[in-house]
């Protein structure tokens, strides 16, 4: 990795992730050169503008401009938020073939540029497009991050903060696995502060509370067709641990190569994330249980890689 580029990001896609991504970006001062990519070049145009409007405000100042792939070249971390929602009638599957055509040209695009910085991955099933982003690209595992369980984690610290009136931030635990139903909170380790919660609640009540966050977009989608405040607040979270070289533990996608027992598939796992990217997965020790879940979650996201790249 060129350790010399600055703090430029392109972003692709300017759907509602995106733009909210963006927007978190800009309150936050994350980075002083964003350019955004999409398609729909009215669209985004417009988001730059908008955005420029309230740089007045914002922490730092930064230049936000639209751009073409050919900005990749100098960028140290591309976000990509771009690709095809499901349609009425189209299976999983579907969308995932639709997806990973998409991303060859994207991540081609954008390879051809002479990018050589650290992709983050947010698009769905984030976990499929991320380990297809890393074979498309060719670069090192550690340079591909998917948005993983950044966001489930969040959810599961918000409801865990909620049953105890503490703040999320003093709520320690993980969701991992897939960015999807086969998801599992790791309740062997979630603490306030030290002090085990698993002890706390009941089976029954355990068992509501990783429901209400596996289930959280389902509510979400129900009731405004959409989620995208709390995964672009994820994702410039990842964004500011890259750039500010943090050496924090966040629970993103990543490939794992031997660590949980598992080679050969980008999961949802805690990881250190730093100016390179992610550096040691941080292998819970996860009860007979969990280990259970775990691994139906991997077969779940390996059954679709099969269908995919054999």
């Amino acid at each position: 990795m060129n350790v010399t580029l600055g703090n430029k990001v392109v972003l692709v896609g300017t759907g509602a992730v995106g733009s909210s991504y963006a927007y978190s970006l800009m309150n936050q001062g994350l980075t002083d050169d964003l350019v955004l990519i999409d398609v729909n070049e009215g669209k985004a145009q417009g988001d730059v503008m908008d955005l420029d409007h309230g740089i007045v405000y914002a922490p730092s100042a930064m230049s936000i401009r639209y751009g073409s792939y050919e900005d990749c070249r100098d960028a140290a971390i591309v976000v990509i938020c771009a690709g095809a929602a499901q349609k009425p009638g189209e299976t999983r599957l579907d969308l995932v073939q639709k997806n990973v055509a998409i991303f060859k040209s994207i991540v081609g695009e954008i390879m051809s540029s002479g990018f050589d910085g650290i992709f983050i991955v947010a698009t769905n099933p984030v976990d499929i497009l991320a380990y297809a982003t890393w074979k498309i690209s060719g670069l090192p595992k550690e340079r591909v991050i998917g948005s993983g369980t950044v966001l489930d984690s969040a959810r599961f610290r918000h409801f865990l903060g909620k049953e105890f009136g503490t703040a999320p931030t003093s709520v320690h635990g993980y969701i991992i696995g897939e960015h999807g139903d086969s998801q599992l909170p790791v309740w062997s380790s979630a603490n306030i502060s030290g002090t085990p919660v698993a002890p706390k609640l009941s089976p029954e009540r355990k068992e509501e509370i990783g429901e209400q966050v596996r289930d959280a977009a389902y509510r979400i989608i129900e009731k405004k067709g959409a989620t995208y405040y709390g995964i672009a607040m994820g994702l410039a979270r990842i964004t500011k641990a890259i750039l500010r070289n943090e050496h924090v533990v966040l629970p993103v996608g990543t490939l794992l190569e031997g660590e949980y027992g598992v080679n050969d598939v980008y999961i949802g796992v805690p990881s250190v994330i730093h100016r390179k990217g992610v550096g040691n997965v941080i292998e819970l020790s996860l009860d007979e249980g969990e280990q259970e879940k775990f691994t139906a979650s991997v077969e779940t996201l390996k059954d679709i890689q099969r269908q995919i790249w054999n």
